[in-house]
């Protein structure tokens, strides 16, 4: 049985546009970093949120986990998360193969 759905052209528009952004973001992730993101995931980098926390959280990977994996403290991880240290670049080497992406993803 086909189901119909009836909308304003307004809003057809505004959910076209969406789709557009939505593909944008996902370009241009992909040409900066060679991975991509889930478009919720994509928009929370865009707006400034660490990479490297969303990357982990998209992963659904704890910090801890994250931490151990890199040979780092839970501490430190939880500093870079939050901005209040750069990281070195062996843990963002280490960190990129947890996440399973380039470390280039996790510092745009």
């Amino acid at each position: 049985m086909n189901s119909t759905v009836t909308i304003s052209k307004a809003e057809y528009e505004a959910m076209k546009q969406q789709i557009e952004d939505f593909e944008d973001v996902q370009a241009a992730m992909a040409a900066k970093t060679g991975c991509t993101l889930p478009h919720d995931f994509a928009v929370r980098v865009i707006e400034g949120e660490i990479p490297i926390r969303v990357w982990r959280e998209y992963r659904g990977i704890k910090a801890v986990d994250l931490a151990k994996h890199a040979g780092v403290s839970a501490a430190y991880v939880s500093e870079i998360e939050h901005g209040k240290k750069p990281g070195s670049i062996e843990f963002y080497k280490a960190a990129a193969i947890a996440l399973d992406t380039s470390v280039d993803a996790l510092l745009v």
